[in-house]
């Protein structure tokens, strides 16, 4: 076998599992992780269940690599962009910005991944739970951090006590636009929130100038 051929087939496996981790993924936000299985995905994306068991490994493979693919869509949407701010309060806006228009513009059907998906696994100890809870820790460890240089380069005037408790409030925020919007099928939830992030930095000292991204 030539390695044009076996290039070719790589090629092929390769473009295969990403249209299936794509669609994964898209029925995880809207049915969680539980409704994640070989045979549904067979159904939805085209592919026999042999072909996908033997990509993923079985369900909890398959739920792995949905969990992963989800966590590098988020990087890349929401994290990778904030990151061309300078650390510090105008990249909290920026990744605040971006956290909202993600969810808002569906990325997933269901909104927000790991909203979802973590009220799906959150009393169901496992390998999968683990993945959900360590990128939801990575997640939140990266806008307390970015707190912290904001904190430290005296662009807001909190400890780390009270950092920690900002970034739990602004999270809460981004929860809350992602689940009404979705249940009450508008858009304004979006709005409300940017507008009380906007708000909670500036009671906690930040630059209106710095916070552009989040309006006015």
């Amino acid at each position: 076998m030539t390695d044009a051929v076996i290039d070719g087939r790589r090629a092929r496996g390769d473009a295969s599992r990403r249209a299936i981790i794509e669609r994964a993924t898209d029925i995880a936000s809207v049915e969680g992780l539980d409704g994640l299985t070989i045979g549904r995905l067979a159904e939805e994306s085209g592919h026999s269940k042999s072909s996908i068991a033997t990509l993923f490994g079985g369900k909890e493979g398959l739920q792995l690599a949905a969990v992963a693919a989800a966590a590098d869509r988020f990087r890349d949407i929401v994290i990778e962009p904030a990151r061309t701010e300078p650390r510090g309060i105008a990249r909290v806006a920026a990744l605040l910005r971006n956290t909202l228009d993600y969810s808002r513009e569906r990325v997933f059907t269901g909104g927000c991944f790991f909203a979802a998906t973590a009220a799906d696994v959150d009393s169901k100890p496992g390998p999968v739970r683990d993945a959900v809870r360590t990128w939801m820790g990575d997640w939140y460890g990266y806008l307390e951090v970015q707190l912290r240089h904001a904190s430290d380069a005296g662009e807001l005037q909190t400890d780390a006590v009270a950092t920690d408790q900002l970034a739990f409030e602004l999270i809460a925020l981004n929860n809350e636009a992602n689940s009404r919007s979705l249940l009450m099928g508008t858009d304004r939830p979006y709005a409300l929130a940017a507008a009380a992030m906007h708000r909670r930095l500036r009671e906690a000292g930040a630059d209106p100038a710095s916070l552009k991204p989040l309006g006015d």
